[in-house]
């Protein structure tokens, strides 16, 4: 993988299985490549929101660009939109070092091949799912595909057989896991509305705890103003009580000075 944004994948996404991208794949084939030739840049295969303008970095590095004339080693696997017999000779280009990924082969080898075919009938890899569309001739591979093929008509049908023992159960396997995956992605869709929504109500819970502990404050605040007026008032009461001894004092001493102004007039 390449660095930068540009190479990042869907949020979205989901890494699916072989089988299940075999179903998606258009076209599926076994086959040898006989010959390498080199491509000028082209921009197939490229991650839709990767791509540059001509001119941009991937610009000159024609060497690493190329394409294969291969030769089918058994009929297209079935639901193939390909209509071609085991033998035929095709190209495929949209193969060499990419920014954000690789189709690479090597000449004189057996590869299994995920297709696609564009507006003007050129074969390129088909990388359902933003995955591998080229998988090499091993032991593992051929039992992997080996519910996938007519091998009636297969040049190397004598190793190729050997793995399809378990076809129905292969079979019922692939023709289930289309609803398998749709099941995981309602699933996983559920989960990530759930979450939202536990976000959602931790945010709420959040602004409620803040509200809260506003009000504490408030409430500490107003209990320690309520004392402080009662430790107010309490002085006062103590100032008034030790002043009212005065007051008749007070009194005598203007009943006095009146009855001595009333005398003098």
């Amino acid at each position: 993988a390449g660095g930068g944004g540009g190479c990042q994948l869907p949020a979205e996404w989901r890494p699916l299985s072989e089988g299940c991208r075999a179903e998606l794949a258009a076209i599926i084939v076994y086959a040898r490549v006989l010959a390498l030739h080199p491509d000028p840049y082209g921009a197939y295969n490229y991650l839709p929101w990767q791509r540059g303008p001509p001119g941009g970095p991937q610009q000159g590095a024609g060497d690493l660009f190329y394409s294969a004339e291969i030769e089918l080693l058994c009929d297209q696997a079935w639901g193939s939109m390909l209509e071609v017999p085991a033998g035929s000779r095709l190209n495929l280009t949209g193969l060499g070092y990419f920014s954000c990924h690789s189709h690479t082969v090597m000449q004189g080898y057996a590869y299994f091949f995920f297709l696609r075919m564009d507006e003007n009938y050129i074969l390129l890899p088909h990388g359902v799912n933003f995955q591998e569309a080229i998988f090499p001739d091993t032991q593992e591979n051929r039992r992997m595909f080996a519910s996938l093929f007519q091998f009636s008509n297969c040049s190397q049908a004598q190793h190729v057989l050997s793995f399809s023992s378990d076809w129905e159960i292969q079979e019922d396997n692939r023709l289930m896991c289309s609803s398998v995956q749709k099941a995981l992605f309602e699933e996983e869709d559920r989960v990530k509305k759930l979450q939202q929504k536990v976000a959602t109500l931790e945010k709420r819970n959040k602004q409620l705890r803040d509200r809260v502990k506003k009000v504490k404050r408030s409430l500490r605040q107003a209990r320690k103003n309520s004392r402080h007026m009662e430790l107010v008032n309490r002085k006062l009461s103590e100032k008034l009580s030790s002043a009212g001894g005065q007051i008749p004092y007070i009194n005598s001493l203007k009943q006095e000075n009146s009855h001595a102004t009333y005398l003098k007039v």
